[in-house]
C-alpha cells in the first residue's frame, strides 16, 4: 500500500513539473512575447493607397460655355480633385502626418479624367459635314486642310466620301485635329470608349477590376461610402441586393 502510494506521488510530481516547465517557456517564448515576431502593419499607409469604398472625390466643376471641366490638362485630360477619406480612417495625409479623418478632411489629391475643349462645337461640324460636306468645309473647320480640299476637288469623293464623314462625325469617331473634345453639353449625346488596359480585364461582355487592384493591405477594411449625387434606387439596390 504505502510503495502504491509513493508512485502515485511521484507520478504526479513529475506531471506537475512536466507542466510547469512548459508554462515558463510559453510565457518567455510563447506567441505573448513582444520580441518573438515583428509587427509588419505597424507602417501607417498613405491615403493616396487607400482602396475603392474608403474615400471619396469631389465632383469637378464644369464650366458652362466650355461644358468641360474647369482646370482640365490639355497633354494628360485630367484634372485634380481633392479626395476625402472616411470617417475613423487613419492614414498619412497630405503633410505626411498620421491622422484620423472625419470624413470631411482632405486627405489626397488625385488625378481624374476629363474632356479637353478648345472651342470646336459638335453641332457646327454635323452641320457643315451635312449641308457643306462636298466642299470639304467640315474638314477645314476640324483642322484637316488636305483632306478639306480633295473633298472639295472631287466634290466630297463624288459625294460618297460626304456620306462617310457625315457618319463618322455623327458617331463623334472623327473629332478635332488638335485632340480635343467637341464642345457638347455635358450630360448631352457624347461617346465614351471603354477600353481595356492593365487595371481592366474581359469576361464576356463585362469590364470588371483587376483582381490585382485589391491586394493592398491596409488598416481598416474597405466602406462603403455613398456619393453625394448617387440616387436613392441606387443605394437602396447596392444596400439591400
Amino acid at each position: 500500500m504505502n510503495l502504491f502510494c509513493l508512485k502515485k506521488f511521484l507520478k504526479l510530481s513529475f506531471l506537475q513539473g512536466v507542466f510547469l516547465l512548459l508554462t515558463l517557456l510559453w510565457e518567455n517564448v510563447g506567441p505573448f512575447t513582444t520580441h518573438a515576431t515583428p509587427n509588419l502593419a505597424s507602417e501607417t499607409e498613405s491615403c493616396e493607397n487607400l482602396l475603392m469604398g474608403q474615400y471619396w472625390c469631389e465632383t469637378p466643376t464644369i464650366d458652362p460655355e466650355t461644358q468641360s471641366e474647369i482646370g482640365c490638362r490639355s497633354d494628360t485630360k485630367t484634372v485634380r480633385v481633392p479626395c476625402m477619406p472616411a470617417e475613423d480612417i487613419v492614414c498619412k495625409g497630405i503633410d505626411g502626418k498620421e491622422t484620423q479623418f472625419n470624413g470631411t478632411t482632405i486627405g489626397f489629391y488625385k488625378n481624374v479624367s476629363c474632356r479637353w475643349t478648345n472651342g470646336y462645337k459638335f453641332e457646327t461640324a454635323l452641320l457643315l459635314s451635312i449641308f457643306l460636306g462636298m466642299f470639304g468645309i467640315d474638314r477645314f473647320y476640324l483642322g484637316y486642310p488636305a483632306i478639306g480640299l480633295l473633298k472639295f476637288s472631287t466634290l466630297g469623293f463624288f459625294f460618297l466620301g460626304q456620306l462617310v464623314d457625315i457618319l463618322l462625325i455623327a458617331t463623334q469617331f472623327v473629332k478635332p485635329s488638335d485632340g480635343s473634345d467637341y464642345v457638347i453639353d455635358y450630360f448631352g449625346a457624347g461617346v465614351n470608349r471603354i477600353k481595356l488596359d492593365e487595371n481592366t480585364y474581359e469576361n464576356k461582355t463585362c469590364l470588371k477590376p483587376h483582381p490585382d487592384q485589391y491586394s493592398t493591405t491596409l488598416k481598416h477594411p474597405p466602406l462603403f461610402v455613398p456619393s453625394h449625387s448617387m440616387s436613392e434606387d441606387i443605394l437602396d439596390e447596392y444596400l439591400f441586393d
